[in-house]
């Protein structure tokens, strides 16, 4: 499982398994934040599923499913909360880390720059969503 930290309290990874949710809190995570729909992939594990598994790890859960590249802005905000509300550190993760990446940048306060070089230096280019980061109104 290859994490990559976003900031200090964030880090996104590709699909985790039943498996991996020990190892994380061993890791001294506390929340994950799950943005994949059940049944995208074959053989992926179902959020019911990786749930359990936290809750008897003792980690905090949110499932918060997004279709790959289709943002609303409820689901940015859900992101949004689940960050202010979950204890830290939080994992999220995807199919990639792609989304999870997504939905933090157009959640962040910050410097368009910043934010993308944020997510650059994670392994993640976002700089397609410029446009949207670059809007008075966003969240």
């Amino acid at each position: 499982m290859q994490i990559h930290p976003l900031t200090e309290q964030l880090s996104v990874a590709a699909q985790i398994d039943v498996a991996d949710i020990a190892a994380l809190a061993a890791r001294g995570y506390r929340s994950v934040i799950n943005n994949r729909l059940d049944h995208e992939a074959p053989g992926q594990p179902g959020n019911a599923e990786l749930e359990a598994a936290a809750q008897q790890a003792g980690l905090a859960w949110r499932h918060i499913p997004v279709l790959s590249g289709q943002f609303t802005e409820a689901q940015v905000k859900s992101f949004a909360e689940a960050l202010d509300q979950l204890p830290g550190p939080v994992l999220a993760f995807c199919r990639s880390g792609t989304r999870c990446s997504a939905l933090w940048a157009l959640q962040a306060a910050g410097a368009v720059d910043e934010i993308l070089a944020t997510t650059r230096a994670a392994g993640y280019d976002l700089s397609m969503l410029r446009p949207w980061l670059e809007r008075s109104d966003r969240t």
